[in-house]
Order: structure tokens, then C-alpha cells, then sequence
């Protein structure tokens, strides 16, 4: 699997990682310290040392997209002939994968270091992409009204302070009719840090930003990160819904999966029998946890 935007880090992480107390996490600026870590993560990914972020096959067409995004864009009704409008994008991999696939594309991010090198990678590829400098909470006034689809996947809220104002934002995207599909980290996996031993070491709900320290690059531990102070934020499902409808949206779908072809945090799920990824609470007999979520919502006619 290769990711696009970064995932809380993993069980296998957290051995480098440290965490920030509270009163140090509040006395952050979290805008900045994101940008900065984010800005330099975009430096050191795509340039053919990780196995994350493999440009040549996304140039030979393969998509990084996972079963459960290519699921929910079915839901959606796909991308060809579409506008569309990928939040929060990274190196672009699947802005570049719509364009292939027919879409007209805007790839938005809040790294101009990001950007450079998605468009390097487009032009690579031979696709057209309208790649945008900006904030999710914050989408320039060009960008309102004018997308049937708009996008964003594994990693991307957990980074959002003001997730009623991220919902704003991509409705605002939308034209009447047009759908938000999201497909995130489901909160019961994030709250987990290990299963042996068993640790839950990060909120379900939404209780302020949690700053951490963290070397290397979830694509390449051993990259050359500078910038290693990162904010997260937690967000219980009933805020990512609430703030969707608040945001004028009506939920077409709301899907909790609890398995994955692949652990997305990397350590934290075991694979079983049949190939896939579980995260069981109570032993390998226990009930497995939701590890995703998929949204669909339309903005109404």
C-alpha cells in the first residue's frame, strides 16, 4: 500500500517517538509546526528510496489506491469525466491516478514543497492536474462551487483542528449534487498504540492537539527529517458526521470496516488465515475493532 498522507505513527514507531505533555502541546502553534513537518516530509518522499511512495508504477498507471478508497469512489459513482478535487493530496498520487483515469483534477495542499514536486510527477505521468496552494479549512474563494467529487483519504483529519470548518470548506467545493468521500482511520484503531502488550495511548474523542516528536519519515524510518514536531487531533465518529450535516451534506453512507488487506498504522494489526488485517481486542478470538471508515455524502439540489 502506498500512503498519500500520514497516518498517526505506528506501534512499531512509537520506540522513537515522543510524546508532549499537555501543557507543552497547548503552547504549540500546531498551523505551523504541521507545515514545517509536513514541508519536509515532502523533501525527503518520492525520490525512490521508500517503498510508500513508488513513482514509477504510479507513472505506469498502477494505483495506489487501497480496496476500501476504489470502494468508496464506486459508491460515488467514480471519477471519469469529473471534476474533481483531491484535499489535502501530498505528492498527488491519486489526483494523478483521477487524471488518468479521466478526471478533470485539482490536487490541493498546504505545501508548496508537496506541489513542486506532484506537478514534476504529473508531467511525468502525462496527465493535466490543477495543482492549488492552500489550507483545507480554508479553500480559496476560486474553488467554491465548482466540484461534483471532492476527496480525501487515510491520515488526512487526524491533522485538522477545526474539523467543522474542514466540512465547510468541502462543502463550499461542491456543486448542488456534487459528494465528499472520505475514507479515514476509524477512531477505535487510532486509540490503540500496541496489542502485546495492550496500550491505548490516544483519545477517541476530540480533546485539544496532541504534539509528538518524531524522527525519520513513516515512509523511510531512516530519513533525513528535520522538522520531527508534529500536532495531532483525535475525532470520535459522531463529530465526522455531525459536522458533515452541519456543513448542509446528507450521509448517503457511513461504513465501519473491520478488516484491511493491509495495516495502515504499520504494527498495530495482525494479518490471519485469509491474507487480512485485524485489530481483535480480548486475543486472537476477540472481536475485531473498526479500522477504517468510508463517508459519502452529497450536497443537496
Amino acid at each position: 500500500m502506498l500512503c498519500r498522507v500520514k497516518p498517526r505513527p505506528s506501534s512499531a514507531m512509537l520506540q522513537a517517538m515522543t510524546a508532549l505533555s499537555r501543557e507543552e502541546s497547548l503552547a504549540i502553534d500546531a498551523a505551523a509546526a504541521n507545515h514545517a513537518h509536513w514541508q519536509d516530509l515532502a523533501r525527503v518522499h518520492g525520490n525512490g528510496d521508500d517503498a510508500y511512495y513508488d513513482v514509477e508504477a504510479l507513472i505506469a498507471g498502477r494505483t495506489a489506491m487501497t480496496e476500501h478508497e476504489q470502494a468508496a469512489l464506486d459508491l460515488a459513482g467514480g471519477v471519469s469525466g469529473r471534476d474533481v478535487l483531491h484535499v489535502q493530496c501530498h505528492l498527488g498520487f491519486d489526483a494523478i491516478t483521477f487524471a488518468q483515469r479521466g478526471a478533470r483534477v485539482t490536487g490541493l495542499d498546504f505545501s508548496a514543497t508537496a506541489l513542486a514536486k506532484a506537478e514534476q510527477i504529473a508531467a511525468r505521468a502525462g496527465v493535466t492536474v490543477n495543482w492549488t496552494l492552500a489550507e483545507a479549512t480554508r479553500l480559496p474563494d476560486a474553488l467554491v462551487g465548482r466540484f461534483d467529487l471532492a476527496y480525501a483519504s487515510i491520515g488526512a483529519i487526524c491533522w485538522i483542528g477545526e474539523l467543522a470548518a474542514w466540512m465547510q470548506s468541502v462543502a463550499r467545493a461542491l456543486r448542488p449534487g456534487g459528494r465528499l468521500v472520505l475514507v479515514d482511520m476509524h477512531p477505535a484503531y487510532g486509540v490503540v498504540g500496541s496489542l502485546e502488550p495492550f496500550v491505548v495511548d490516544f483519545p477517541y474523542a476530540f480533546d485539544g492537539p496532541r504534539a509528538f516528536r518524531e524522527p525519520g519519515s513513516y515512509a523511510n524510518p531512516q530519513a533525513d527529517v528535520k522538522a520531527t514536531l508534529s500536532v495531532a487531533f483525535a475525532h470520535d465518529l459522531g463529530e465526522v458526521v455531525n459536522t458533515a450535516i452541519d456543513a448542509g451534506l446528507r450521509i448517503d453512507r457511513l461504513i465501519e470496516h473491520t478488516s484491511c488487506a493491509f495495516d495502515p498504522r504499520g504494527g498495530v494489526a495482525r494479518r490471519e488465515a485469509d491474507g487480512r488485517y485485524r485489530v481483535r481486542l480480548g486475543g486472537e478470538s476477540g472481536f475485531p475493532v473498526p479500522m477504517l471508515f468510508t463517508l459519502v455524502a452529497t450536497k443537496p439540489s
